[in-house]
């Protein structure tokens, strides 16, 4: 399944700095960023329980925002792409 995760981490404080490079490692490992605080993963049931279990174990949830996004669409109605950057197509060759 083709996830979106969205983060909004508080930064005020060192905690809060350390908190959103956590996030972001954790989002890193398992899909690409798409905007500061947006990445895709392409996930099964088990990789999204394990990310969304590991995204609640950084974010202080009295400051933070965490939303995931899971995308039902038939797979070529998900996204709608415009400007210059091209996603990596999980599905296809490796290499052109």
């Amino acid at each position: 399944m083709l996830i979106l995760v969205a983060y909004d981490v508080s930064t005020l404080t060192k905690q809060g700095a350390r908190r959103l490079r956590r996030v972001a490692k954790v989002c890193e490992s398992t899909g690409q960023r798409v905007q500061n605080s947006v990445f895709e993963c392409e996930v099964n049931q088990m990789q999204y329980e394990e990310l969304e279990r590991r995204l609640l174990a950084e974010i202080d949830e009295k400051e933070d925002c965490l939303r995931l996004y899971r995308l039902t669409e038939p797979v070529e109605q998900r996204i709608k792409q415009y400007g210059t950057y091209r996603s990596v197509d999980f599905g296809g060759p490796l290499v052109i």
